[in-house]
């Protein structure tokens, strides 16, 4: 018995050598970058090991379009990667003049005008609004097929920059994955999962901060009902960590929204985990005694003394060249207390 699974073994070490010769053979031929190599070889390499799982066609099919669902978008979106972009979420059903709609076409006008692009679920109502402030050339759209209430606005359909998902996971992805900013206004169940979902990704770390505005009308409720609920329940119950509160903002205009969306980039531009360090690249260097207030304020998350350098760190490459760096020796923890250190940051 022992003899047959050696037997078995060694066939199988063959036929993998064999396949691993096939695919650098393909790669090669296809003239492959070999910085980019070690990538396609694994991900062809996935989905032959698919094939030896014996890897139903429904699994199959599910794969296949997820797959070509984030190969076109990332080809959509590469030419505009260098703009900023927001990210508007909220109702599909509020009809063109209500106070909602009216609220994110003023948005999108706004951050336009600033410099930025915007990005929506492509669907009518808050969507749609936000989409006819910022202009067509402007817009992204990422639709989700559903079997109703989702055609694309008319401000969006037709254009180059409108993708149509199958699925919410890989629409939810680039929703989030382009964007430098995210702004809530009043919605059901998705706008609210969306909300939740991106919040969880900020404080587990699992994606880098950005501001996360929730934008209601002057005097409204909603968002203000929602944080009575956070503040009372989740955090009243030590089910979150009082600090969470500060990874959202809520406002009543767009003016709010907007000045909240730029003053979050003063001073911060970005960050990069870099080893156990997090890198946050600054627009502009911190004076000795400013650098001295963050130690000390915020020592707490903090294992060791905050560092600035004058450029990228050896495995950044060239990223940002002309940037400074602050070279933190992160918790990786208090991501709601990190928020307040860039609020720090942006006002030193």
């Amino acid at each position: 018995m022992y003899t047959v699974y050696v037997a078995n073994e060694r066939k199988y070490q063959l036929q993998s050598e064999e396949s691993n010769r096939q695919l650098d053979a393909l790669l090669e031929g296809l003239q492959i970058p070999r910085e980019t190599w070690p990538y396609y070889s694994q991900m062809l390499t996935t989905v032959l090991k698919m094939f030896e799982d014996g890897a139903d066609v429904g699994d199959l099919k599910i794969a296949n379009s997820a797959l070509k669902e984030l190969r076109y978008s990332f080809k959509v979106f590469a030419p505009y990667r260098e703009v900023p972009k927001v990210t508007v979420f909220g109702s599909a059903r509020t009809p063109v003049d209500h106070a909602f709609s009216a609220l994110a076409r003023d948005l999108g006008r706004r951050m336009v005008e600033a410099g930025w692009m915007v990005v929506t679920g492509a669907g009518s109502g808050v969507m749609g609004g936000a989409q006819a402030g910022a202009g067509r050339e402007k817009s992204f759209g990422l639709n989700i097929r559903l079997p109703f209430e989702q055609e694309a606005n008319p401000w969006i359909a037709d254009d180059p920059k409108l993708i149509t998902f199958k699925y919410f996971f890989t629409r939810k992805l680039f929703l989030l994955k382009e964007s430098a900013a995210v702004c809530y206004l009043p919605g059901g169940f998705g706008t609210c999962d969306e909300a939740f979902e991106v919040l969880t990704l900020i404080q587990t770390g699992k994606t880098r901060l950005i501001p996360v505005i929730l934008l209601d009308v002057p005097g409204g409720s909603y968002w203000k009902t929602w944080e009575t609920f956070v503040r009372g329940q989740m955090v009243g119950q030590e089910l979150v960590s009082g600090e969470d509160v500060h990874l959202y903002r809520v406002v009543e205009s767009a003016d709010d929204a907007t000045r909240e969306i730029l003053s979050f980039y003063r001073v911060y531009h970005s960050q990069r985990d870099v080893g156990d360090q997090l890198v946050l690249r600054l627009r502009q260097r911190l004076s000795e005694g400013a650098l001295a207030d963050l130690q000390r304020e915020f020592d707490d998350i903090l294992k060791g003394p905050a560092e600035q350098v004058s450029g990228p760190l050896p495995p950044e490459g060239d990223e940002y060249p002309d940037l400074p760096r602050l070279v933190l020796p992160f918790n990786r923890t208090n991501y709601g207390r990190l928020r307040q250190l860039i609020d720090f940051l942006n006002r030193s």
